[in-house]
């Protein structure tokens, strides 16, 4: 995606143009043609010539490059503005373990958005966090509409449920198992009590959650259980114990039951590096496997369409930048600009930035990867991809009506890609053993 390929942006006039004549002329260079004024293309521009500067550890051209973008981001001004001065921030954050002593006046004086830690939030906060744009509700109605026709006729079904929505999913799954005319199957679910350390946090426990799904199941007159697999946080441990805690011998699979494996936003938090072994499948691979030889009758993956795995920094900011402003631009067309719901609902997306771009090594947890790549590896590893039928395209259609008219939906060989304003969001996808 092409930062000119948005739509109109307002070009930025500098208050100080005399930013740009510096005596090396490096930033002149880098801007030639934006005239003192710096639209959606320039500041990417910029950002990509000071990602540049410091991996080539050129801390006094960085410092000049951020000086600029000092005086285009804004955390209270459009789109482009505020998700520069998150991107900023992250340079800043960068730039100050790279150069302790030179970094440290730019984090007193850079106009980045104010840092707070991840907020938890209440169940009820949570379904009103889901619930505001289609972002995760896109996920969910694919997955389930694919998961309920997998299931007809199944009396017993297995969910291993691995997401970061803490089971928000499931309601949805649970009213309409209820409706089913031959009655509704006894499910379980179970989840792993680790979870990536990530936006949205949830301020009750994994039981807690489970219980109230328990009540509400039974509202609904269908059969429940709820496991949790218990076990330390991912956050203090290794991609290889995480895999081990997922193991057939904790996941107690019962041979009447029929196993379905959903992932929501999770595939991503693991490594695709093979630690330099090219006989080694990294961790991502082996979790892929392990999940083939369990046998499932149906796989959904969903995440967000865009790659941020790689090595180049440069790479890794015009991801960013071509990608995230998406939210951002999102929130301008119903939220005002000093909104403190809006400014919450950024510093998520802020998090995930920081760590895209602030970290390397096993620090850097965010590495999705595209719908096409994603799917590349499930087929790679023994999956035949599934194709989602008309009434789930009905049921999306139905979902975004109820959104702002900038969502849409498309279908990318089997794959069903939410978009905004033409630009893909999120990719759900569905798979079978070979």
């Amino acid at each position: 995606m092409k930062t000119e390929l948005r739509g109109t942006t307002t070009p930025i006039s500098l208050p100080n143009p005399n930013l740009f004549n510096t005596p090396q002329g490096s930033i002149t260079g880098a801007l030639q043609g934006c005239l003192g004024t710096l639209d959606g293309a320039c500041i990417e521009k910029l950002l990509l010539h000071c990602a540049s500067a410091l991996e080539n550890k050129d801390v006094t051209l960085a410092q000049q490059v951020m000086w600029v973008l000092n005086n285009v981001a804004s955390s209270l001004g459009d789109p482009n503005q505020r998700l520069t001065s998150w991107i900023l921030s992250a340079l800043v954050s960068r730039a100050s373990r790279i150069c302790p002593s030179t970094a440290i006046n730019f984090h007193e004086s850079v106009n980045a958005p104010q840092r707070s830690t991840s907020r938890s939030m209440s169940v009820t906060e949570l379904a009103g966090y889901v619930d505001l744009i289609p972002w995760h509700r896109f996920g969910f109605c694919v997955s389930n509409s694919a998961i309920f026709k997998a299931i007809q006729g199944h009396p017993r079904v297995h969910i291993l449920d691995l997401s970061i929505t803490h089971c928000m999913q499931w309601p949805t799954l649970i009213d309409t198992l209820a409706k089913r005319p031959e009655g509704p199957p006894s499910l379980r679910i179970t989840v792993p009590s680790f979870r990536p350390p990530v936006p949205p946090l949830l301020n009750v426990s994994p039981e807690e959650v489970g219980l109230r799904l328990a009540n509400f199941a039974k509202s609904r007159d269908v059969p429940f259980e709820f496991h949790v697999i218990n076990s330390i946080s991912l956050e203090n441990s290794s991609p290889e114990v995480l895999l081990d805690h997922l193991n057939p011998s904790l996941l107690n699979l019962r041979d009447d039951e029929t196993l379905i494996v959903n992932c929501q936003n999770w595939v991503r938090y693991l490594p695709i590096d093979t630690g330099g072994s090219v006989q080694d499948l990294s961790p991502r691979d082996s979790f892929l496997e392990m999940i083939r030889d369990l046998r499932p009758c149906i796989v959904t993956v969903v995440d967000e369409d865009a790659d941020v795995d790689s090595p180049s920094l440069e790479s890794r900011i015009a991801t960013c930048f071509n990608y995230l402003w998406i939210p951002f631009d999102v929130f301008e067309t119903f939220l005002p600009k000093d909104s403190n719901q809006r400014t919450s609902y950024e510093a998520d997306v802020g998090h995930k930035i920081e760590n895209i771009i602030g970290f390397e090594g096993m620090q850097r947890i965010e590495r999705q990867e595209s719908g096409t790549k994603l799917a590349q590896r499930m087929k790679e590893t023994g999956f035949l991809s599934v194709p989602f039928g008309e009434e789930t395209m009905r049921e999306v259609k139905f979902l975004l009506d109820e959104h702002a008219s900038g969502w849409g939906m498309k279908r990318e060989e089997d794959m069903l890609v939410l978009t905004w304003k033409g630009h893909n969001s999120v990719f759900a996808t569905s798979w079978v053993p070979n």
